[in-house]
C-alpha cells in the first residue's frame, strides 16, 4: 500500500491508494473502491447517495481542489445513462461563475467492455442551500439577495444557451463558505430550438421540481 503524498494540514489529509495494473490509484472510501488517475488525489468524501459517491480531491499537477463524483454502474439502466450523458453534454459548454463547471471525466481503464463506473471531476463547494436552509445557519436579508441575484445569472446564462434545467431546487444549489453559488445536476435538463413551435419541443410531462408545475 502507498501512501500519496500528503499536504501538511491534517485535515485535509489525503487517503492513502494502491496503484492497480492500469496505473491507477485505487482507494477505499466508505466502504467502495474509488479509482482515479495518477493526476487525482482523494482527500474524503463529502457526499453519498443513490447517484453514487462525490470526493474531495486534489489535482496534483496544479494543486486545485475538485470533487470527483462516482457513477457505479452507470450504462445498467438506459434512463439513467441518458440523462448522464445530456448532463455531461450540456456541462461541457458552460463557462459561468454561477454554473457548476465541469473539468474532467476520467478515461476508462482497461477492457472497454468492462467499462462500468463513470468518475466525473468538478468544481468543489461546501454544501448545498438545502443544507443551510434547515441549519440553525442565520441568514441576513443580505445573504437573501445575493443568492437571489446569483440564481438569476445563473438562469439566465442557462436560458441564454437554449436550455431549460428543469429540476432547480435548493439542493441542487450548491454553496461555498463566501456564499458564491452555482447551480448543478442538470440530468433532467433539455436542450430547446427557439424557432420551434413549445408545443413541439417533445418535453416529457415528469418533473421533479413540483413548483415547475404552478
Amino acid at each position: 500500500m502507498a501512501s500519496s503524498s500528503a499536504p501538511v494540514d491534517k485535515k485535509m489529509q489525503e487517503q492513502e491508494y494502491e496503484t492497480t495494473e492500469y496505473n491507477y490509484k485505487r482507494y477505499n472510501v466508505c466502504g467502495m473502491r474509488f479509482e482515479t488517475t495518477m493526476q487525482y488525489a482523494v482527500r474524503k468524501a463529502v457526499g453519498q447517495g443513490a447517484y453514487g459517491l462525490v470526493c474531495s480531491g486534489r489535482n496534483v499537477e496544479s494543486n486545485k481542489t475538485v470533487a470527483i463524483k462516482k457513477i457505479p454502474k452507470a450504462f445498467e439502466d438506459t434512463i439513467d445513462c441518458k440523462r448522464l450523458v445530456r448532463e455531461i453534454k450540456i456541462l461541457r459548454h458552460f463557462r459561468h461563475d454561477n454554473v457548476l463547471g465541469l473539468v474532467d471525466i476520467l478515461p476508462p481503464h482497461g477492457d472497454m467492455k468492462d467499462w462500468k463506473d463513470v468518475y466525473i471531476v468538478s468544481e468543489l463547494m461546501d454544501t448545498d442551500l438545502h443544507y443551510i436552509i434547515h441549519s440553525k445557519q442565520p441568514l441576513t436579508d443580505e445573504h437573501f439577495k445575493y443568492f437571489l441575484y446569483q440564481i438569476l445569472r445563473g438562469v439566465h446564462a442557462i436560458h441564454q444557451a437554449h436550455v431549460l434545467h428543469r429540476d432547480l431546487k435548493p439542493g441542487n444549489l450548491l454553496v461555498n463558505k463566501n456564499c458564491d453559488l452555482k447551480i448543478c445536476d442538470f440530468g433532467l435538463a433539455r436542450a430547446i430550438d427557439p424557432t420551434e413551435d413549445k408545443k413541439d419541443l417533445g418535453l416529457t410531462e415528469y418533473v421533479v421540481t413540483r413548483w415547475y408545475r404552478a
